[in-house]
């Protein structure tokens, strides 16, 4: 029995030295060892590959669609019965029919024209605020805030000056304090040599004398007085014209004393259309 078992123990160690030295269990050493491409490899070749066609396909579709939209517009020519389709990436639509010549030209033209209302309304405007810088620097400077403004609306520039500094209650003479301060003004007018209007303004006092039958002739006569002082300090007499509104143009109310001294006043204003008419006629 000893002898058999002892036996039994070499042949199972044989059989396992042979195992140890056989060529798979070699293998699997070289395996366990390392050798060959690293597993990722093979995820990483995959996805190469699948990248390329995926971009073969892209290629192969847009090529595609180029050529089915060409014979799509060519389809459209037929069937509309016109000559111009949109190319692609256009956002116009299809165009039913050819514009005319006559009216492309029209529509440039349109075009210039607004082009040129722009650029003259622009220099309109610069003008109105070259006048309203001009006159504000001469209110600061002379200290004349509260009898002197100036301002720009829908009309354009408008210079207030009160009838308290530039005429006596009730007459059409000038002040010696009027005289002084139109004169700083006129420099200001002569500057910008376009037509102005002289309107004259009272409040609702009423007034009747010989001379001055109602505030509709006092109204007037200041306006035309200050008319007679600008143009002997050099404006041009065609560019300026006068008019009286008596007390029927009032900026304030009448019902006090403060609103009845705004109301009295002479305006010199600035007219945008004069300004335009002035700027087109130096251009043409």
């Amino acid at each position: 029995m000893a002898e058999d078992k002892k036996k039994e123990s070499k042949e199972s160690k044989k059989e396992t030295e042979e195992q140890v030295m056989s060529p798979d269990n070699e293998e699997d050493d070289d395996d366990d060892e390392g050798g060959g491409a690293p597993e990722w490899m093979a995820t990483f070749a995959d996805l190469v590959t699948l990248l390329m066609c995926f971009f073969v396909l892209l290629f192969a579709m847009s090529s595609t669609q180029q050529e089915s939209f060409k014979e799509l517009v060519q389809s459209l020519k037929s069937a509309l019965g016109v000559q111009q389709v949109p190319e692609a990436g256009t956002r116009e639509g299809l165009t039913m029919q050819n514009i005319p010549e006559d009216d492309k030209e029209e529509d440039e033209k349109a075009k210039k024209e607004i082009s040129a209302i722009d650029e003259l309304g622009g220099m309109v405007q610069k003008e109105l605020d070259n006048i309203t810088s001009e006159i504000r620097e001469l209110i600061m400077f002379n200290k004349l805030g509260g009898m002197v403004n100036v301002q720009q609306n829908e009309t354009g520039a408008v210079i207030t000056i009160s009838d308290v500094v530039l005429f006596p209650a009730g007459k059409a003479d000038m002040s010696n304090k009027g005289s002084d301060i139109m004169k700083q003004v006129s420099k200001i007018l002569n500057q910008f040599p376009y037509h102005i209007k002289i309107a004259g303004h009272t409040d609702n006092a009423p007034i009747h004398t010989k001379v001055y039958p109602s505030n509709w002739e006092l109204s007037t006569a200041r306006a035309c007085e200050v008319v007679r002082y600008l143009i002997s300090k050099g404006l041009n007499p065609k560019l300026i014209s006068a008019e009286g509104y008596a007390e029927f143009a009032p900026i304030a109310t009448n019902d006090t004393k403060s609103g009845k001294r705004q109301n009295r006043r002479v305006e010199i204003v600035y007219e945008r259309k004069n300004i335009i008419s002035s700027l087109n006629s130096n251009t043409n």
